[in-house]
């Protein structure tokens, strides 16, 4: 890309749109455009057609989705194949449409099948069945990835696909019900502490295993392989390290101050046993990520004490 050539981000007000704005700032792009889900929304083929024909974007970061944990997931799983599949479909023929010169799709690792081999590599894709709670989600993102790879095969496109882990960090959603795991025990534990409770009961056993990946690392990844990565496969986005639930509920509620118990619900899901992506294909390209755990979470409590309501509701 070209410090002055047009690029769109769609979902510039999510967690990851956001970031990927941010770092292209950083780094000296300066056509950068946007539309809100007022102006343009992405699951009317129509107006992403029109919008397209207008603007003629010649890179696109394709980051607008519907996201929730794993009860927001169970809830409304026609809601999220729906919303995702139409996203994915509608913004990735208009970019062909339009001779878009690269976009790159955002994923999940939630792609890949329940009991993948660990660490995951991009390969074990469709070998054997989902993880039931996000199911819907996984096939909506599969299916755009998927049609990133038809595009390239049938007429020469140079579309891209990232695979990012689970994700934290500025401008993340804080709600209640709808929220993942990691700003979920935020919100939890700050609400705890504020109110001098004497526990915090979390969702499951804690002993599925969990990777994190701050939000910003995955926006500079997201800008590098637009300018270093073309291909079919998707590449994952990841630290390489895991933790258990249970581990990462003790170090959030050590960030945030709370001093009391920490108890567990098993009548609720623990959703996939374990999701450790193998990132060694991003590191054969020449990147890895630089923000550990810890200090993430740090910036990211910040960023939820200091958040407008908006992110907390």
């Amino acid at each position: 890309m070209e410090k002055n050539s047009k690029i769109y981000v769609a979902g510039h007000r999510g967690m990851v749109g956001s970031a990927i704005v941010r770092e292209l700032k950083r780094q000296g792009y300066t056509n950068i455009i946007t539309r809100t889900h007022a102006e343009l929304d992405l699951t009317r083929q129509a107006d992403v057609e029109k919008f397209f024909a207008e603007e003629k974007p010649e890179y696109v970061f394709l980051a607008a989705a519907k996201v929730g944990g794993i009860g927001a997931n169970s809830e409304a799983p026609a809601d999220f194949m729906y919303q995702n599949m139409m996203i994915a479909m509608n913004v990735t023929h208009a970019a062909w449409k339009n001779n878009c010169r690269k976009l790159e799709f955002l994923g999940s690792s939630c792609i890949y099948p329940r009991l993948a081999p660990q660490p995951m590599k991009e390969d074990c894709l469709l070998t054997s069945a989902l993880e039931q709670t996000n199911e819907a989600y996984a096939l909506a993102k599969i299916s755009g990835l998927k049609y990133c790879a038809y595009l390239n095969r049938q007429y020469g496109t140079d579309f891209i696909s990232v695979m990012p882990t689970n994700l934290y960090g500025l401008n993340d959603n804080y709600h209640p019900t709808h929220s993942h795991v990691l700003p979920a025990l935020i919100r939890r534990f700050h609400e705890a502490k504020v109110n001098n409770l004497p526990s915090v009961t979390c969702w499951g056993d804690g002993s599925a295993m969990r990777e994190f990946l701050y939000v910003d690392d995955l926006a500079n990844l997201c800008v590098f392989l637009m300018n270093n990565y073309s291909g079919d496969e998707t590449v994952n986005a990841g630290t390489g390290k895991d933790l258990s639930i249970k581990a990462l509920a003790g170090l959030v509620a050590d960030i945030v101050g709370y001093k009391g118990e920490i108890l567990w619900d098993t009548s609720k899901p623990n959703g996939t046993p374990r999701k450790l992506l193998d990132v060694s294909k991003a590191a054969a390209l020449g990147w890895t990520y630089k923000t550990e755990l810890r200090d993430g979470i740090k910036l990211a409590y910040e960023d939820f004490v200091k958040a407008p309501p908006m992110h907390k509701i």
